[in-house]
């Protein structure tokens, strides 16, 4: 089994995937003056991908992905089904055995109702939902998501719950790690058609771009404009990697947070506020002589 622990192997991996990245300094400056002043810790990585330019803070650093971790089951499960020991349209029987207990569609199911495999990975994507996510994990297994992730060359990325021998990395991070360095990555090898297959990274990318909980990051950015993005969030950590295909150039980036003195579950969570400005701070960066704004009396279809 492999060491839980950080490596200086790993350390050396993360401080290559910089080296030959230019940092764009102007944009890093603003990134640091935003971030003064959060009570907890965060990172952040963003690369404008027709330049090639980065900014980074703490991009290297581990942290909880929460639901982020759905967009690596879903690479896993692209790959099972492309191997042929799955297929994306088969049924499935939902058992209530399945359940995660909360406020999901799919745990709305009756016992012995049928879905196919495709809707159960587009809520898990679309809608976050956790009953379809921990469902596909059982389906495809933790340790087969991980080794994709390792094999692509991975090195922080993983999932920990219900993975045999990460008991105790999981009562640090919970459900998953990541950097966010990481998730850019995966996410941008999605968009560019080298997740898994064209086909898979295509079927992939059509998902991620119909998120329903748009609220923080995605809201920052006007509404036609696309974005291909996952969210998460737990006690102490907030996060969100987005791919936006700007007018002026794609660009990626992910926010991550932990160790948050705010635990709020509202919109004015300090997390979710930092995201935010995050993606307002970006958006406005690249698209310099765009003017929009979210419209005037949008707090109303905000969840409180």
């Amino acid at each position: 089994m492999k060491s839980l622990f950080i490596t200086p192997l790993l350390i050396l991996s993360f401080c290559c995937a910089f080296a030959q990245q230019k940092t764009d300094e102007k944009l890093q400056a603003k990134l640091q003056d935003l971030l003064k002043g959060f009570h907890g810790d965060a990172g952040v990585y963003v690369k404008n991908l027709k330049t090639g330019k980065i900014a980074a803070i703490n991009a290297d650093t581990l942290f909880p992905t929460a639901s982020m971790i759905k967009v690596s089951i879903q690479c896993g499960l692209m790959d099972k089904i492309e191997k042929g020991e799955l297929k994306y349209h088969q049924k499935l029987v939902y058992r209530d055995s399945l359940l995660y207990a909360g406020d999901d569609i799919l745990g709305s199911f009756k016992n012995g109702d049928s879905i196919e495999l495709a809707k159960v990975a587009m809520l898990m994507i679309t809608m976050s939902d956790n009953t379809a996510s921990l469902w596909i994990q059982k389906l495809v297994t933790g340790q087969y998501i991980n080794a994709w992730l390792d094999q692509n060359g991975f090195t922080g990325t993983r999932v920990n719950s219900r993975v045999a021998g990460r008991e105790a990395i999981r009562k640090i991070y919970g459900w998953g790690m990541t950097t966010p360095y990481e998730m850019c990555r995966l996410l941008t090898l999605i968009h560019d058609g080298k997740a898994v297959s064209p086909a898979a990274s295509e079927r992939m990318y059509r998902n991620l771009v119909r998120i329903y909980w748009d609220e923080e990051a995605m809201s920052q950015i006007p509404p036609y404009v696309r974005v291909a993005a996952k969210q998460g969030f737990v006690d102490h950590s907030r996060s969100e990697v987005a791919l936006v295909n700007a007018p002026h150039g794609d660009y990626v980036f992910c926010i991550i947070t932990k160790n948050q003195k705010d635990t709020s579950y509202t919109h004015y969570n300090e997390g979710f506020v930092l995201i935010r400005d995050v993606s307002a701070l970006l958006w406005h960066y690249f698209e310099p002589k765009d003017k929009w704004q979210p419209a005037p009396g949008m707090d109303k279809f905000w969840d409180p």
